[in-house]
């Protein structure tokens, strides 16, 4: 086996959607067919996400980078046709005019990888409204007015809603699950 001083990061450049089937592929082969000698880590940079679907908070995974694959491999001469050819992979990033692909900078991976890490603790919430979209007040005691989003308070997930009570304009704090759009 390799010294794994020689194992660098490259990226393939996969069919959009067909990351995981890739990621599998190449698992499968180092299990398989011996190919853990050139290929020691197979990632997809990943992220997860909340969101609300039908008032509830959903976690999403979805992809950091779409159509990207991060192996880190040793690109001996047998292992670069191979990984090339495995099916779903356009090629590799930085794959020009040259044999052999260059390696990502170590940096780039530390910091992809970081914030992979980051992302576990933190999740990244997708805001589903926008400033001025006029809103369906559906709970509390304001139920079944419709006003305007006049501010998003992202990091407590709550909505400032101006609705007009007796003529008046009244600001309300909801959170995202007590409105709907119009």
């Amino acid at each position: 086996m390799a010294e794994k001083k020689d194992f660098k990061w490259y990226v393939l450049k996969a069919i959009s959607g067909k990351e995981a089937k890739v990621k599998e592929y190449i698992e499968t082969a180092m299990r398989t067919a011996g190919w853990d000698e050139f290929v020691s880590q197979v990632l997809i940079p990943t992220e997860k996400v909340v969101q609300l679907r039908g008032g509830k908070r959903v976690i999403k995974e979805r992809n950091f980078l779409p159509g990207y694959v991060l192996v880190e491999a040793n690109l001996v001469d047998e292992c670069y046709p191979r990984l090339r050819n495995v099916p779903n992979v356009l090629g590799f990033l930085s794959e020009g005019r040259s044999v052999v692909p260059s390696p990502v900078r170590q940096s780039e991976i530390n910091r992809i990888l970081g914030n992979i890490d980051e992302q576990e603790e933190n999740f990244v919430a997708e805001i589903p409204f926008l400033v001025g979209e006029t809103v369906k007040v559906t709970d509390g005691p304001f139920n079944g007015f419709n006003g305007e989003i006049a501010e998003i308070m992202q990091d407590k997930h709550k909505l400032k809603v101006i609705v007009t009570v007796f003529g008046r304009k009244t600001p309300l704090e909801l959170s995202f699950n007590q409105v709907d759009k119009e």
